[in-house]
């Protein structure tokens, strides 16, 4: 096991991983920008270190510097949570070439899968089903509309390197290809450096439901259940909860056992999650993301594993202690990501925290790295903490979560509770009956 792992991260994720240490008696290493330095997973790391200035691009992407963190604390693992540089291939090439390990999966593996046009090619090759659309990335409009005769419109253009709901584009039909290939060029070239784009058909009503994996890179791996996420802002996670409305037994066991049997012949490392859209009782692969996921704590809920430990052992070298038959699940839980943002515009809401109260009681989960007193960067992404809830059956659950929404105190910024206090009055969210397109869909209907 690890002596002393650093955590390149911040925020809720940040102390999370630390918890997560702590329990498994490993020394932690907390990294920070200048704006951070109050932060509380630095306040609670055994040590930190001021890797830069504000913004991300001179701190917690700065790969030098974590890598000088690392030797000047003698850590000999780096965590590095979600974002930042959880999916990037050199970084995990760096840290082995200094002795460092990564915990998550091997840098080949973080870089097949972060290609979208590989990752589907290796889907498929896997036997996981994918969504019709070109082999790879279209050179041009004429190429792009050969694809969209093939395959029937509508079709969505997405950028090859993307995430985010950045560089994607519908086109409805061929008068409005060129357009939205243009387009989708243009913005994936400024997001990500890399204008390329492929095309998928594009699904009318799907709903997005993930796989959560783990593996231990020796030819093991196991699957944890789904997630269901389809509420969502701009292609931006709102809401998460497994079990999903939408599947059954039978459905959720069989693409499990596919995706779990795809990992094992990966020798996938670690945990991950395979997306897919889902629509008229069919999965299509859409990505794979090689790290934690944001709505983790979702999955521990019904599954009772603590992910990160379980990351933390495997990276260890430790082999995989279960086999599929010894998962079991109960129950259903529910995760409200609560943003630092007007709950009608979306408009970030930075600034000083005058007071907190979380909610508590049976099934009630808190992820968060606030504090009265804090104050809120205006630098880094607007997530602010985790609402996650727990119920023998999903109406508890609704329950339960209504109850601890009503509870949730958050004063000197705006936040996102409300958006939820609403959405729990909506029968189609009561019912489970939602896509992709739903919540968006409402915010327009609702919109003042």
């Amino acid at each position: 096991m690890f002596e002393k792992i650093l955590i390149a991260n911040r925020g809720e994720i940040a102390l999370r991983v630390l918890r997560a240490c702590r329990e498994l008696g490993i020394q932690t290493v907390a990294v920070h920008s200048t704006a951070d330095a109050d932060a509380m997973h630095v306040k609670l790391a055994d040590e930190s270190v001021c890797i830069g200035p504000p913004a991300a691009k001179d701190s917690y992407l700065s790969i030098p510097s974590i890598v000088s963190a690392c030797e000047i604390t003698g850590a000999d693992a780096v965590h590095p949570g979600y974002g930042f540089l959880s999916e990037n291939a050199k970084f995990a090439e760096i840290l082995g070439e200094h002795g460092i390990k990564f915990i998550g999966p091997s840098p080949e593996n973080i870089r097949t899968m972060g290609d979208k046009i590989e990752a589907k090619r290796t889907a498929k090759a896997l036997g996981i089903p994918v969504v019709p659309g070109s082999e790879g990335g279209v050179a041009d409009v004429a190429q792009a509309r050969k694809v969209g005769k093939e395959i029937g419109y509508p079709v969505i253009i997405k950028a090859t390197a993307g995430g985010g709901g950045r560089g994607m584009k519908v086109a409805n039909n061929e008068s409005e290809l060129e357009l939205a290939v243009s387009t989708a060029q243009s913005e994936a070239k400024a997001a990500f450096g890399n204008g390329e784009v492929y095309i998928e058909k594009y699904l009318q009503k799907p709903r997005h439901i993930e796989i959560q994996v783990l593996g231990d890179g020796q030819g093991r791996a196991v699957h944890l259940g789904e997630r269901d996420c389809s509420l969502q802002r701009r292609h931006q996670k709102v809401w998460e909860e497994a079990f999903s409305p939408a599947l059954n037994v039978e459905q959720r066991s069989a693409i499990g056992d596919r995706v779990a049997k795809a990992m094992c012949d990966l020798k996938y490392e670690g945990v991950g999650t395979i997306e897919f859209l889902y629509e008229k009782g069919e999965f299509y692969f859409i990505e794979m993301n090689t790290r934690l996921q944001v709505e983790h704590p979702v999955t521990e809920m019904i599954t009772g594993l603590d992910l990160v430990q379980e990351q933390i052992r495997v990276a260890s070298g430790a082999a995989l202690l279960y086999k599929q038959s010894d998962i079991q699940f109960a129950g259903h839980a529910i995760e409200c990501r609560i943003n630092a943002e007007n709950a009608q515009t979306f408009a970030p809401s930075p600034g000083k925290v005058d007071a907190v109260h979380f909610p508590g009681g049976l099934g009630v989960r808190i992820d968060s790295a606030l504090y009265s007193g804090y104050r809120i960067p205006p630098y880094y992404d607007s997530l602010i903490g985790k609402l996650i809830v727990f119920g023998k059956t999903r109406a508890e659950c609704m329950m339960r979560l209504k109850r601890s929404l009503s509870e949730f105190v958050i004063e000197g910024v705006d936040t996102t509770i409300p958006l939820f206090q609403r959405l729990l009055n909506e029968a189609d969210i009561i019912d489970g009956n939602y896509d992709i397109h739903w919540l968006e869909k409402f915010l327009a209907r609702t919109a003042k």
